[in-house]
């Protein structure tokens, strides 16, 4: 007799129960896995999502897929570095941070959400991360980070101003972000401005999932050198 399948966990919340699926990702020679309510790796998928008006930020993105990805690549940058996550969600860009050495403070604004993201730190072993339930519009840490990283948290034009004041006081000097975007046409104008006063912005692009690809770009964003006087 065959023994029964097993019950995928569910997240319990104010809209209701949300079964929660595993993500697994592999690369660089190591594993992690992450918990979700849903994957939103295609257009269809993304649009139906909002329809229902799901708990987006418990939904994994294809950015947040992105920018793990990048973060591999660039292993050696991260090691021993202070990393601030935005918008964490799932937490699998910090989660990723933090295991090539990173030390690691990841933020969201819902307790809902920061609990899986906690929850996915300890299942990957990462149990030095710091997490914190923090409003961009009331930004108060007075710590300087050598990276500052977040992946589709552009999307927002009203949060843009609480951003920009995020980058420009949080960042420690000859710090750096890293943005990961599905090229949303809400988000693109804020690093446009950027550029325009002086910060230096390239992209790293990249295609994530199989059934329908999502192109996403990947911005190394630093800020204008500061003048010697």
């Amino acid at each position: 007799m065959s023994s029964p399948a097993m019950q995928p966990e569910v997240l319990h919340t104010s809209i209701g129960d949300f079964p929660l699926h595993e993500y697994r990702l592999g690369l660089g020679g190591r594993r992690w896995s992450v918990l979700h309510t849903e994957a939103m790796l295609t257009n269809a998928e993304e649009s139906s999502f909002f329809q229902e008006r799901l708990p987006y930020g418990v939904a994994l993105w294809p950015s947040a897929i992105a920018l793990a990805h990048e973060l591999v690549e660039r292993a050696d940058d991260f090691r021993g570095r202070a990393v601030l996550e935005l918008g964490a969600g799932t937490g699998l860009p910090g989660i990723v941070a933090a295991s090539l050495g990173a030390r690691v403070v990841q933020t969201d604004r819902q307790e809902l959400v920061m609990s899986v993201c906690r929850r996915n730190g300890e299942r990957n072993g990462m149990d030095s991360i710091d997490h914190r339930l923090v409003d961009w519009t009331d930004w108060n840490d007075e710590a300087r980070y050598d990276w500052i990283i977040g992946s589709d948290i552009l999307y927002g034009e009203a949060m843009h101003p609480h951003l920009r004041h995020i980058f420009e006081t949080s960042l420690a000097p000859g710090g750096r972000l890293l943005v990961s975007d599905p090229f949303r046409a809400t988000g693109l104008p804020l690093l446009e401005r950027m550029e325009a006063d002086g910060w230096k912005v390239s992209m790293t692009r990249w295609s994530i999932g199989e059934v329908e690809p999502r192109a996403i770009g990947v911005f190394d964003v630093q800020p204008p050198a500061v003048s010697a006087r």
